[in-house]
């Protein structure tokens, strides 16, 4: 089952060195290391490219996890799971400090300095368990979702035939390779036979926006958090003549910015996905954005969406086999059946397009009646301003919005108690400098709470 073709390319910006075929996917790469997962510290390098791509062709499951997961979140990892190498060791640069050398473990070489273990693993992963993917980012939720190698690929070759990916697209390294939806990129470029161009740093860096355009890169992936920071800097795709098509994931980016992207770029589309499908599950036509705006469009090939007791579930290949606490975990097979509950309420209208309104477990009470908080944000984002972020707090909902003073949180404060029909103390509206983010670019709302 393979998941790159064979004109796929990958170009380290910083070098300018071209990798294919077997230099890309060295499958023997892990010829001396004990049966077992591969646990990978990934960064945004062409070495970390070809851990996983090694691993992958390999036939050996592979976590791609955050190189700056704190050390002692990585070590409680590694006893769980048991891998039987931990590579990338030195990912990250300076502070990714991955700890002590676990017991049971040596030091060797992967492309690098690797962990390697010295007895095969007591459970051995199932034979179709391809890519181990952490639910919470940099969070430390040991729980990890369990994705098939014929997710990956089914993923893969779905988006590239949605999106139109073909063999003289590039697309860079945005979004950390660990996180679900750069994986995805990553993935379904090389499935089509396209390039990734590697590079460090992310689009609000000057050497970026200079790699992408001396390779002339022809897409940019982001999360609304991205576009946010593009929009209030003033970006445009117009001084990047390359650049063809955008997308977003990830979360719900305002309207008025899909709008307004869409009308800046050639193609732009959305999408919708969560880790448990590997990532992606519907996208929105860039034709069909106008008429559809708002929703998250329309499921990939081999999916379908429908709504039981207001909850949107999915169906489809690249459904999570299930989650995964401990090495024996890794040895199960399919627990789900391709089904996945996703936790999101929505409706799907009369076209059968998507459209979402919220998290099932995303509420606040106040005064003893239940609210939305991605509702509060809306209304919030709706007045103009954002980013925001809405938590429950113990007697109120706490709002913390970017880019505000004093003055206007009142104002804010007064209008979420006016639409909202409740007293204004039940909000406590304020200004933030900066959002505090997970590396993957989302919202990290367990530290605001």
């Amino acid at each position: 089952m393979r998941l790159v073709a064979d004109s796929a390319r990958v170009i380290d910006a910083a070098t300018g060195a071209v990798l294919t075929g077997a230099d890309l996917s060295p499958a023997d790469l892990y010829d001396a290391v004990p049966p077992g997962a591969v646990f990978a510290r990934t960064g945004q390098t062409v070495a970390a490219v070809r851990r996983y791509l090694g691993a992958f062709a390999a036939g050996r499951p592979v976590a791609l996890l955050d190189p700056a997961l704190a050390p002692e979140t990585l070590a409680e990892l590694v006893r769980r799971f048991e891998p039987a190498v931990v590579t990338g060791i030195g990912e990250g640069g300076a502070g990714a400090d991955p700890g002590e050398l676990p017991k049971g473990y040596v030091t060797g070489d992967v492309l690098g300095e690797a962990w390697i273990r010295e007895n095969a693993p007591e459970h051995q992963p199932h034979p179709d368990l391809g890519v181990l993917l952490a639910t919470s980012g940099s969070t430390g939720d040991p729980k990890l979702v369990r994705l098939s190698r014929q997710a990956i690929v089914h993923n893969a070759g779905a988006i590239a035939e949605v999106l139109g990916i073909t063999d003289g697209e590039v697309a860079p390294t945005s979004l950390p390779l660990f996180y679900s939806f750069g994986m995805s990129v990553l993935n379904s470029h090389l499935a089509a036979g396209a390039t990734v161009l590697v590079i460090e740093g992310g689009v609000l860096a000057r050497e970026f926006w200079a790699a992408f355009d001396q390779y002339e890169a022809t897409s940019l992936a982001g999360v609304p958090y991205s576009y946010e920071m593009l929009s209030k800097i003033r970006w445009t795709p117009a001084k990047h003549p390359s650049l063809r098509t955008l997308t977003q994931a990830g979360g719900k980016l305002r309207d008025e910015l899909i709008e307004k992207f869409s009308g800046l770029s050639e193609r732009f589309y959305v999408m919708w996905g969560q880790t448990e499908a590997g990532p992606r599950m519907t996208t929105l036509p860039a034709d069909k954005l106008a008429a559809k705006l708002g929703s998250v469009g329309l499921p990939l090939p081999g999916g379908a969406v429908s709504i039981e007791d207001g909850e949107v579930v999915y169906r489809g290949p690249n459904v999570m086999m299930g989650y995964a606490e401990t090495a024996a975990d890794l040895a199960r097979g399919d627990d789900e059946g391709g089904v996945l509950r996703t936790g999101d309420i929505g409706h799907v209208d009369e076209d059968g397009f998507l459209w979402l309104k919220g998290r099932t477990k995303r509420f606040g009470k106040i005064f003893g009646v239940r609210v939305n908080l991605a509702d509060i944000e809306a209304l919030v984002t709706g007045a103009g301003e954002g980013p925001v972020a809405a938590v429950s707090g113990s007697e109120c909902v706490v709002v913390h919005i970017e880019g505000v003073d004093a003055g206007r949180a009142k104002e804010i404060q007064s209008l979420l108690a006016e639409r909202l029909k409740l007293h204004r103390t039940g909000f406590d509206v304020r200004p933030i400098d900066r959002l505090p983010l997970l590396s993957n670019g989302k919202i990290n709302y367990r530290e605001l709470s």
